[in-house]
């Protein structure tokens, strides 16, 4: 038996039309019980436990340190550059296998390759083959210093793979030990840019514009480290861009003061390359300590550790200097 309408509907057909389109949440919710609350997935016991991770604080004595080392780096390279000749490239060719000698500890200790103390002899015989060619040798070209580097890389790859315990950790570490060979290779490449007409000249634009680029960012960093690149990396942004512009400044005054091809755009030019290659390499030298310090490796030595940027800095600026003047300048 059916019922009329009014028994089934007491509130009448309009009015539960109007409540149904103002409410259909409401109206639902008395047919299908209560709609049950949006699913999320943060927990609100654990909101705000999340912290700033804490700023590593900047030493300013360190800073200005290795403000110092760099100055006498670029320095000495610039210099023993100056005292070259025809037949005089020997004492600079010593100048380099000292900083040679001091990337190679720095490097070798800050990286830790495997089999270390054999990796770090064969990189000490590859930069004394490197200046021996880059002195001796009838052509003015990096071939022979690329084919120096190959012969150092093999062996150290293969020395890495005798024992089982280094042989584990070459395959994780051989971009590593490339950079070091590299590196130790690279400084040979101021020699050889010496026996080019012009190539004292950039040798001396391009590394004072690296060894000003550098010392006014550390020096920039110990009294305003801001803004802070990375917590965890005690250098601030102001440093970086003002190194660059005062490298890229004093290449282009001795731009001016140097001879033909030489112009203050010119030495701009030079300058503005090398300084922030120089300036980017120390960084990345900084963001890499920080990296192997949140992993949880062993502290490097301080003194190979505040040594490394500036001669990674040197290292890249080298080759640099090289390409500037065959490919730009010539």
């Amino acid at each position: 038996m059916t019922l009329p309408n009014d028994d089934r509907d007491p509130w009448g057909a309009e009015l539960s039309r109007e409540i149904a389109r103002s409410a259909p949440g409401r109206a639902m919710a008395g047919v299908y019980s209560a709609v049950p609350p949006p699913v999320t997935d943060s927990d609100p016991s654990e909101e705000g436990a999340e912290e700033d991770t804490p700023a590593v604080p900047v030493r300013r004595r360190l800073s200005v340190a290795v403000a110092g080392f760099a100055a006498l780096l670029a320095v000495g390279l610039i210099l023993g550059a100056q005292t070259t000749g025809p037949d005089a490239r020997v004492p600079y060719a010593i100048v380099v296998f000292g900083v040679q000698l001091l990337f190679v500890l720095a490097w070798t200790m800050a990286i830790r390759p495997p089999a270390p103390a054999v990796v770090a002899g064969i990189c000490v015989a590859a930069g004394l083959v490197a200046d021996y060619t880059a002195v001796t040798s009838d052509a003015d070209s990096l071939v022979p210093l690329v084919y120096v580097a190959g012969g150092a890389l093999v062996a150290a790859v293969a020395v890495q793979g005798v024992r089982a315990a280094d042989r584990q950790r070459a395959r994780d570490s051989v971009g590593a030990t490339l950079l070091l060979v590299l590196g130790v290779v690279a400084f040979a490449s101021l020699i050889v840019l010496t026996r080019k007409p012009i190539g004292t000249q950039a040798v001396m634009v391009c590394l004072a514009a690296a060894g000003v680029a550098v010392v006014a960012a550390r020096l920039t960093d110990a009294v305003f480290a801001k803004p802070r690149i990375a917590p965890q990396v005690a250098r601030g942004g102001a440093g970086i861009v003002l190194g660059a512009m005062l490298g890229t400044l004093a290449a282009a005054g001795l731009g001016s003061v140097l001879v033909l091809p030489f112009t203050p755009a010119k030495g701009a030019v030079l300058g503005l390359v090398a300084a922030a290659i120089a300036v980017l390499v120390d960084l990345a030298v900084n963001y890499a300590e920080a990296g192997r310090s949140m992993a949880g490796a062993a502290p490097t030595f301080w003194v190979a550790r505040h040594m490394q940027g500036p001669l990674g800095a040197f290292a890249a600026t080298a080759p640099t200097a090289y390409a500037l003047t065959v490919f730009y300048l010539s």
